[in-house]
This record gives structure tokens, sequence and C-alpha cells, in this order.
């Protein structure tokens, strides 16, 4: 079932500093696997746009960049291609494009039928050969990274909207963040593999980010073990490639 706008409440981060730091995480990790000059980059959920803009920048002029969210909530506008849509439809043609990037943008569009359709949408605009960028929050984290409430995601929807109310809020809990088993069903389901970039995103955030003490002790460890754990970790950063 598609999202309607007006249910979901807006989390998208106005911080330009933080999120031009979250901006240059995502292309080292993708810098890591192919190069993005020239290449034809999708952002879904665009956001403040900040995201899409530093894509651009790396893919320069003989790339392009093309970023869609339901809502039109841009801080930068400069160098990039925005569409609004309505629900998990993207209005492009079937491999489209050399990397696509959902960053912390699949627990916001609904139920597992929804994220399907979501991951059906960017398997669908992939070229055969190209790759997509996931970033989610693991329902099973001791703290909910939306609202900072510990055991939130843990809960019954039912009981998450009471709880959310009680201490913090008059919406509803309207994130919907999977399990690392969830997670690998649907992307088996669909003909997606994945591969973890937890330890590439770490050494990235503590190159460009600042770190709390979970993120710099776990930088401590090499990459290839924080990929072996990948399903434990707070948030899920995984590389896709279609099968």
């Amino acid at each position: 079932m598609d999202p309607n706008p007006s249910e979901i409440s807006s989390h998208a981060c106005r911080n330009l500093d933080s999120r031009r730091r979250k901006a240059q995480k995502i292309i080292r990790i993708l810098e890591q696997e192919r190069p993005l000059l020239g290449t034809k980059i999708l952002d879904v959920g665009a956001g403040a746009g900040v995201i899409a803009a530093q894509l651009a920048e790396r893919a320069g002029p003989p790339g392009r960049v093309d970023a869609v969210d339901l809502e039109d909530q841009r801080v930068v506008h400069e160098g990039f291609s925005f569409t609004r849509v309505e629900g998990t439809t993207l209005p492009f043609p079937d491999e489209s494009f050399d990397i696509v990037v959902s960053n912390h943008v699949i627990e916001h569009v609904g139920d597992r039928a929804a994220q399907l359709a979501h991951l059906r949408e960017i398997r669908r605009v992939l070229r055969d050969d190209g790759l997509a960028y996931l970033a989610v929050p693991n329902r099973w984290a001791v703290v909910e990274p939306h609202y900072g409430i510990a055991f939130l995601s843990w809960l019954p929807r039912p009981i998450a909207d009471r709880y959310l109310r009680l201490t913090r809020s008059r919406t509803p809990y309207d994130c919907h963040p999977p399990g690392p088993i969830r997670l690998q069903r649907m992307l088996r389901a669909i003909g997606l593999r994945s591969s973890s970039a937890a330890g590439s995103a770490i050494q990235a955030m503590r190159e460009v980010e600042e770190i709390g003490p979970a993120a710099r002790a776990a930088a401590l460890f090499p990459p290839r073990w924080l990929d072996l754990i990948w399903a434990v970790l707070p948030t899920f950063v995984l590389l896709l490639r279609k099968e």
C-alpha cells in the first residue's frame, strides 16, 4: 500500500553541515566500488537536497543526478533534477540509472508491501550492472533513531503509538524499520543480492563526521569484522546488485 504524504511526518534533516557529512560518507562508500564521474544517479527521498547536490558534484557534467520525494522540502536546489512523486512508483524507464541511493527512506514508505514495492522500483530502474546503496535502521536497535526512545521500534504498532504519545508526541509512530531477517527475505524475493558496507561506513564516519563512543569503539575493529556482524548493528548499510 502506497503511503499518503499527509500521514507521514517529515524526518528530513535541515542541518546542512550534517547532511553534507552524510553525503560524503555515502560518496566514499560508493567510490570504493566504482567511480561516480559520468554516472546517472537517482536519490530516492531527496529531503533537503544536500545529498543529491553532493552526488551531482561527483558525477560531473558528463553524469546526471535525479532526485525524488513525496514533498518538496529542498533547501539546496542546484545541480540536480527534482521530481515530486506519489507513493513508491518511480517515474523513470527501466534500467535508467547506474546508481540508486535510498538513505533512510524505506522505513518511512509504509508496511511490508510498500517496502517491497520500494525495493522493486529500485531494482527496476537500476541497470543490470548497477549499484544501489541502502541504509535503514535496525528494528532491534535499542534506541529508535528518529525519536531517541528506547525500544520504541520493538513494540507492536498500536503499543508503539501509545508509547510515543505518552513520551514525546501526539502523532502516531510512522516508521517501519525492518529487522535483518525480514530485510534479507524482501531482497531475495525481488532478486537483489546484498553485501554489507558497515565497515566502510564506520571508517568513513570517523573521517567525515563527529561520532559517538559506540562508533569510535566500532572503528577500532577491522572493517571486515563489522561486515560480518552487520545484522546486530543499529543501522544497516548495504550495497545491492541485481541477481
